[in-house]
């Protein structure tokens, strides 16, 4: 069976550069739970789980430099976890346009009954999930959940008492737990506050550094200034 470590160099391998130190515990964090769910003989991939995993990357990975590495740190990720990382965005962001138009009620009855034109493979293996006596809940589900509340509305999902009444209602539709539902959410709330927050204190520092560079050319610059007239003088004598 492939290992921990097995994906963590095939994801060294896809991405040889090192990740900045802020960002490292997002990646390795990712990676695990994405190695552990794809080795588990219970777990079977679907759209909502597609969903959060490319949330909760986007999100978490916000500022990011160079932003260009993004990209390939993502397709890293997927990859080295034997998965497709352009299936796992084209089927979220088809699940997340479905969610678009609708109201939150709208959401809830839905995955009573999912339903859509011409969306087969993103309805039936949310269908499936009703019915399935062993599947394997993860917490990246659970952002693909939130993911889509946000998506219809923004304040539902912002608000803990709101949103956990919807969380409830939805994974009794789907037949599963929600109590590590709505406890990973708030994790994940926070993990969000906390990367803000960060993201804030880095570009303060820059703003402090730049300005700080800006001082000293303008005082050079005036130093400079302040001698030309005395080599002048000095010239003319």
């Amino acid at each position: 069976m492939k290992t921990v470590s097995d994906s963590k160099r095939a994801f060294h391998s896809a991405y040889p550069r090192p990740i900045n130190s802020i960002y490292r515990r997002v990646i390795e964090e990712l990676l695990v739970e994405m190695h552990l769910l794809s080795v588990n003989s219970d777990f079977k991939p679907d759209p909502i789980y597609y969903l959060g995993i490319v949330t909760s990357f986007e999100r978490l990975m916000q500022g990011y430099q160079p932003e260009s590495d993004r990209e390939k740190i993502f397709n890293a990720l997927c990859i080295s976890t034997d998965g497709d990382p352009q299936n796992y965005k084209s089927q979220a962001g088809t699940l997340l346009s479905l969610a678009k138009d609708k109201s939150i009620d709208q959401l809830v009855d839905w995955f009573d009954n999912p339903n859509g034109d011409n969306v087969n493979h993103i309805v039936e293996p949310i269908k499936a999930i009703a019915s399935n006596d062993h599947f394997k809940y993860s917490r990246l589900f659970a952002i693909g959940i939130y993911t889509l509340l946000e998506e219809c509305d923004p304040e539902v999902a912002q608000d803990p008492e709101k949103c956990n009444a919807t969380v409830d209602k939805i994974a009794e539709n789907l037949q599963i737990s929600s109590e590590k539902m709505k406890k990973d959410l708030d994790i994940y709330r926070g993990s969000l506050e906390k990367m803000e927050q960060l993201l804030k204190v880095i570009e303060d520092v820059l703003e402090a550094s730049r300005k700080q560079r800006e001082k000293r050319e303008q005082e050079k610059l005036a130093k400079l200034d302040k001698n030309e007239p005395q080599a002048e003088s000095a010239t003319a004598e």
